[in-house]
């Protein structure tokens, strides 16, 4: 049985066959539309079977897609709090409370968005900041906990927890572990160079690392600690702009200060929390 190409073709051969008559020739156009809707009618069943496939592939991939995409995000949520919690470690071994490193991630969260970090890069910041004092952990009670000044020997040991922080978790591909090894090796170094571990200075120093220094110290300056009083906020802010360009990025001293009712907010919030949750655990420890 003679099928629809080969019609076509026959047809088209004889209507540019100038050797054959004109009226045979109309009759083969005749044929050749006539086979043309036939073919069509074909292709569009055709086509319509193929719809359906793709459609029914396309539902079968979403939703493995979606599966994944959930299982994704369970796996970031889990990362998130592994963070958070390991962060706590060292902050619980030197007395203080899990709020301290929230406070600290929540002033990096401000900071980093108005100094201009997307909102992808600001939230991955917010989350990587807790494990600042990661490499606490390894530190010996008695230098982490000692209620007075520390010896040259002591501070150099003490020094260390941010090249042993960094350590710790530098050879995960993961963005937010990426983003804390840089939180914990960099938040000591100083804009001026004279830092630690590495003496870096002005941008040699990630962002990551100027922003959770700067959240770092305001929040420690204000709260007690074995060794120390909290500082007054007077006594604070003086002490933040006078080492604008020498421990500070003075473009982050300024984004500080002209979101520090924010800042305070957060602050001030966390910190009657901070106390509550210092007489609870001193309160289960009698």
């Amino acid at each position: 049985m003679t099928n629809s190409s080969d019609i076509i073709i026959n047809r088209m051969e004889h209507i540019f066959n100038s050797d054959i008559d004109l009226n045979t020739r109309k009759e083969d156009v005749q044929e050749l539309l006539k086979e043309f809707k036939k073919t069509n009618k074909q292709l569009y069943k055709i086509l319509k079977i193929g719809d359906k496939i793709q459609r029914k592939d396309y539902m079968e991939l979403r939703v493995k897609y979606d599966e994944i995409e959930e299982l994704n995000r369970e796996i970031e949520n889990t990362q998130k709090e592994v963070v958070f919690t390991m962060g706590t470690m060292g902050e619980f071994r030197s007395h203080e409370t899990g709020l301290h490193v929230r406070r600290v991630a929540l002033y990096s969260k401000i900071l980093a968005k108005y100094y201009g970090l997307g909102p992808s890069e600001t939230d991955l910041l917010f989350h990587a900041a807790p494990m600042h004092d990661i490499g606490k952990i390894a530190i010996p009670d008695a230098i982490l906990n000692k209620p007075g000044k520390l010896t040259a020997d002591e501070f150099e040991i003490m020094k260390n927890h941010a090249q042993l922080g960094y350590e710790m978790i530098n050879d995960s591909d993961r963005p937010l572990l990426i983003a804390a090894a840089i939180v914990a090796h960099e938040h000591h170094e100083k804009w001026d160079g004279t830092g630690y571990p590495r003496g870096l200075k002005e941008q040699e120093i990630h962002i990551y690392g100027r922003i959770t220094a700067l959240a770092d110290v305001f929040d420690a300056l204000g709260s007690k600690r074995v060794y120390k009083s909290g500082w007054s906020d007077e006594k604070i802010f003086a002490f933040l702009k006078e080492q604008s360009g020498k421990q500070f990025d003075p473009t982050l001293i300024n984004v500080f200060f002209d979101n520090l009712d924010e800042i305070l907010a957060v602050r001030d919030e966390l910190q009657d929390k901070d106390e509550e949750e210092k007489a609870h655990v001193k309160s289960k420890s009698v």
